[in-house]
């Protein structure tokens, strides 16, 4: 009886293997039949480097501009990462990498998203009013809000 039990487990195994799962809920069925360009997934962008590392802003930088070509990207600067938002910030610059300014003003003519904690602007000495144009307060329906499909998250 037990081999008879066994032998019927791995002809179900190498069947599951050879088909794959089966799938009967409309709901996976529907997401699949979606065009690829319907829903694009997001990139969510956490930025807590400032100015005084400069390699890891601007990867940060980076990485929205090629992850944009296909996908909906948000940054969010905390820490010391508000300090590279505000008017007065330094045109932060790394060897193989476009200037902060240059990177920042490509982002937000794209329409990215870029926010600052407004906690941790206060806690670093700046208002709401200090922030360069285009850039805002963060506000937490955004962090899911900007994308219909899924998300990935991305620390700098």
């Amino acid at each position: 009886m037990f081999f008879r039990y066994l032998g019927s487990l791995t002809l179900a195994v190498a069947l599951l293997a050879v088909t794959g799962p089966a799938r009967a809920d409309s709901a996976t069925t529907a997401t699949a039949a979606l065009p690829a360009a319907a829903v694009r997934d997001g990139v969510f962008i956490h930025v807590s480097s400032g100015p005084a590392e400069p390699h890891r802003l601007l990867m940060a930088l980076r990485m929205a501009d090629l992850m944009s070509a296909d996908k909906d990207v948000m940054m969010y600067f905390d820490i010391e990462g508000v300090k590279a938002l505000t008017k007065s910030a330094p045109d932060v610059k790394h060897e193989g990498f476009e200037s902060s300014r240059a990177m920042l003003r490509r982002l937000l003519g794209k329409g990215i998203r870029i926010q600052a904690c407004p906690g941790c602007l206060k806690a670093a000495g700046f208002e709401a009013g200090d922030l360069a144009d285009g850039v805002s307060l963060a506000d937490q329906k955004d962090f899911t809000g900007f994308t219909k499909g899924r998300i990935l998250s991305l620390t700098y």
